[in-house]
């Protein structure tokens, strides 16, 4: 029997390259975001690559209400139930110091609104005793910079709720995977000036599978990223507040 898999943001070019991977192996697949009729059309795709069923649902992580109709149908399915976040939104800082109205957004994408919807749906996960939750943060999350200190604000939280609910959730057979990309060629990041060592969306797809798979806690993607994050992390703060990174 095929598992389900709960994917919030859809249509981001990492969840579609991980969603293909679970078509192939013949998954159930519950396609959420704010795009519906683009949710459609991939999950068309995923069919034809061998999906068992494929569904569109609205989802907006700004609306709770939206949560409703994914978390109905999840209990309609059987089996074991797992959940991929995808989720968040990264203005340039320069646009939030000039506009603070914008955080709130930032905030709610990137760390409230996925949480809130994993609280809702960890009760069922630990009624049926299994399931996995893939959790996509930022190795922005790692320490507060001048580039996106806000967006990596709300990846800190994330992290932290991640690991708070691995804790919980491994206790009925349930597992957290926090993921922390680096630079990955997508939409949120195009444009940006600095990147370097860009990954594809497949190669971090790739990386989640094999996390899934070998059941890791937290993982960098892509693997160089735990390195170069460690060094940060390290440099002092009298000369870390001096850097423009």
């Amino acid at each position: 029997m095929s598992e389900t898999w709960i994917i919030l943001g859809a249509t981001s070019a990492i969840a579609r390259a991980f969603v293909r991977k679970l078509a192939e192996k013949g998954e159930t697949l519950i396609l959420a975001g704010r795009n519906v009729p683009e949710l459609k059309q991939i999950a068309n795709d995923l069919t034809l690559r061998g999906a068992a069923q494929a569904d569109a649902v609205a989802f907006d992580a700004r609306k709770p209400a939206s949560f409703d109709a994914i978390i109905d149908l999840a209990i309609s399915l059987s089996g074991v139930i797992n959940v991929g976040v995808f989720v968040g939104s990264m203005p340039a800082q320069s646009e939030i110091d000039a506009d603070p109205s914008l955080l709130d957004g930032v905030i709610i994408d990137s760390f409230t609104g996925p949480a809130r919807f994993l609280q809702t749906i960890a009760p069922l996960m630990e009624e049926r005793e299994a399931g996995t939750v893939v959790g996509v943060g930022s190795v922005a999350g790692d320490r507060g910079r001048i580039g996106n200190y806000v967006y990596g604000a709300a990846k800190a939280g994330f992290h932290t709720y991640l690991s708070g609910l691995r804790n919980r959730l491994t206790r009925s057979g349930g597992h957290v995977v926090t993921v922390k990309p680096g630079f990955v060629d997508t939409s949120m990041t195009w444009g940006i000036e600095g990147m370097f060592l860009v990954a594809s969306p497949e190669d971090v797809a790739n990386d989640l599978m094999k996390a899934v798979r070998k059941k890791r806690n937290v993982i960098y993607t892509p693997f160089f990223w735990r390195y170069i994050m460690l060094i940060l992390r390290n440099i002092p703060e009298f000369l870390f507040k001096k850097m423009s990174i």
